[in-house]
């Protein structure tokens, strides 16, 4: 029997979900000879959370070849205002950080942003499977791996010709499939919120087009996303918070909006087009991200939080890190053993890991009430006439905020430095706890 080191390639993979990190990674296999398998069903709510996209997405948008089209169906997003108390209020616009922040992103309807990834993978070559995949453990052959396609999905990809894959990569969201077949738990965050959501027409909007609202509430926060033709409202506060607001997810935000004088200002004639979603059970990390032939990327491995947007951002930079590690066995080469593979997802692993634990912090500043905290003691300090000096520490510590929310730089050690060692002596008597997010 030959061993998988000494198979000729290419390295098979199997997909599960086709959701931006499944396909993502399904074009960058494909687009270099990869022999993937993309198993999809093609159910998916109507709303999905991650509407609003950071600037870091665009570079990789353009690498995956649909940037144009998501312009055609999406909104531009030149920035972010947050709404801290009524009369407390700051608006960024990402070309204030250019070049090292992309100047602009996009608000995108999530649903036609998926299936345009879909469609640019099929495109590419892959082999897209409309079926739902069903794994189990691989107690036949658990010196491959531990997990396998079950005997009808492996059959499903007539293509495959019965051979298993030598990868198979939970693409799977929160649905989270290898972690609940292998009971993997996950590390999960501080906060236990839930959000609701819908899109609304006939609302009144008085900002820059494609402006994403956040707005601290009473109880949590609010956001506003347009699209083209819609917004997007949503509510993000704790379960218990969320209960007295009503019993149904329609109750919640229809109150969350009419007893709210700034959303009501935006939305109280407007109408309701579509259900309202229901997210909840984020902010985790998986305690393993990989294993023996397998791999989790996206949602799968973790979900940090809607504040800021990173969700799709990290789909698709997950793809980007994955593809990078396994680059040496895309096309027709040597299958790489058992060890080669598990080190290289190890390299993967470890880098997501430190993307979402990033993320975490980051989301931790606006939820604590620091990042706003720092934002009015800086302003305390300026004069209305700042001289050359305080004019450019403002600057190169604005930059910097810059890199770590628009993605460009999450993991920079010099900026989540700086934002620690700010946050610690630069506050000037602001109390964080009275700018918090309860």
């Amino acid at each position: 029997m030959t061993s998988d080191a000494d198979e000729l390639g290419p390295l098979r993979v199997a997909i599960i979900g086709a959701g931006p990190a499944g396909s993502a990674l399904a074009i960058l296999l494909a687009r270099h000879g990869g022999d993937v398998t993309l198993y999809d069903d093609g159910r998916r709510p109507d709303l999905l959370v991650g509407e609003s996209l950071v600037p870091a997405v665009v570079p990789l948008l353009k690498t995956l070849g649909v940037e144009e089209e998501t312009a055609s169906f999406g909104c531009v997003k030149p920035g972010v205002s947050f709404v801290w108390s009524p009369t407390d209020r700051i608006s960024v616009t990402f070309n204030r950080f250019a070049p090292a922040v992309f100047p602009y992103a996009y608000n995108v309807p999530r649903p036609r942003f998926d299936d345009a990834l879909l469609a640019r993978a099929i495109a590419s070559g892959v082999r897209h499977v409309a079926a739902r995949a069903r794994l189990q453990p691989n107690l036949a052959d658990e010196a491959r791996g531990e997990l396998a396609l079950a005997p009808e999905t492996l059959a499903a990809a007539s293509a495959l010709g019965g051979r298993p894959p030598h990868l198979i990569v939970d693409a799977t969201g929160r649905a989270r499939h290898v972690a609940r077949v292998l009971a993997i738990p996950a590390r999960l965050g501080p906060r236990k919120d839930v959000a609701h959501f819908a899109h609304f027409e006939g609302f009144r909007w008085d900002d820059a087009p494609g402006q994403v609202l956040i707005a601290r509430r009473e109880a949590g926060w609010s956001w506003c996303i347009p699209l083209q033709e819609r917004l997007s409202i949503g509510i993000v506060l704790g379960q218990d918070d969320a209960a007295r607001l009503g019993r149904t997810p329609e109750d919640r935000l229809e109150r969350a909006i009419a007893g709210d004088r700034w959303l009501s200002s935006i939305a109280g004639d407007a109408r309701r087009v579509t259900d309202v979603a229901t997210y909840a059970n984020y902010q985790l990390i998986s305690e393993r991200g990989h294993g023996r032939g397998w791999v989790m990327m996206g949602d799968a491995f973790g979900f940090i939080d809607p504040m800021l947007s990173p969700g799709v951002f990290l789909a698709l930079r997950s793809a980007e890190l994955l593809a990078d590690v396994l680059k040496p066995w895309r096309g027709r080469r040597a299958i790489p053993s058992p060890t080669e593979l598990d080190s290289a997802l190890a390299s993967y692993a470890n880098r997501q890991r430190a993307e979402l634990s990033a993320w975490f912090d980051l989301v931790a500043y606006l939820y604590d009430g620091r990042l706003a905290a720092l934002i009015q003691a800086g302003r305390a300090w300026m004069p209305q006439h700042p001289g050359f000096l305080k004019r450019a520490m403002q600057q190169h510590i604005a930059r910097h905020v810059g890199l770590l929310a628009s993605g460009a730089a999450t993991t920079s050690r010099y900026s989540r430095g700086l934002l620690r060692f700010l946050s610690r002596h630069g506050l000037r008597g602001v109390d964080p706890a009275a700018l918090a997010i309860r």
